[in-house]
């Protein structure tokens, strides 16, 4: 489970916590699991009430934001790669199981264990604490270590030129 502690603003405009629970959970059967800590699909606006925001999709628009924590068990990234099949189709390279892109810049921590960030040109290993950032760049994650990997994607809409639909 992943904690979201939301604070927000109370009738006089003093800050609170006004939500402490546990993040919504999507995940598969194979021990991939994405924490939903935080999404809108508007620019944010001050004060607020810290609800969560309402949002649709897996990326958000311009400037809209997702906050995920996900996590990858080690071996085969079979369950990932079904879960960008599915899930991110539009986004996904058919010919290329796992390879996905999005009309986002993405902010990628990794918390625990060794990931390896699969691009077009190669691979890059990451270590707890390396942060990836993502430009709208086609890529594909895997575990490369003995434990489950944890990674915190903070995810920014952004008008990118393989998606002309976006606004």
């Amino acid at each position: 489970m992943v904690r979201r502690v939301v604070t927000g603003h109370d009738e006089r405009g003093r800050s609170r916590v006004v939500s402490d629970g546990n993040a919504d959970e999507y995940g598969g059967s194979d021990g991939v699991l994405f924490h939903v800590v935080w999404g809108t699909d508007d620019v944010a606006s001050f004060p607020d009430a810290g609800i969560q925001p309402r949002w649709k999709g897996s990326y958000p628009p311009p400037g809209g934001c997702r906050a995920v924590v996900f996590e990858l068990p080690p071996g085969e990234e079979n369950d990932l790669d079904e879960f960008v099949a599915e899930n991110l189709r539009e986004f996904a390279d058919p010919s290329r199981p796992g390879m996905h892109v999005s009309p986002t810049t993405d902010f990628d921590i990794v918390l625990d264990g060794v990931v390896g960030l699969e691009l077009d040109d190669g691979e890059v290993t990451l270590h707890p604490g390396d942060v990836a950032v993502l430009n709208g760049t086609v890529h594909r994650w895997h575990n490369r270590g003995a434990v489950v990997a944890r990674i915190a994607a903070i995810t920014v809409g952004a008008y990118h030129d393989a998606f002309p639909t976006t606004p």
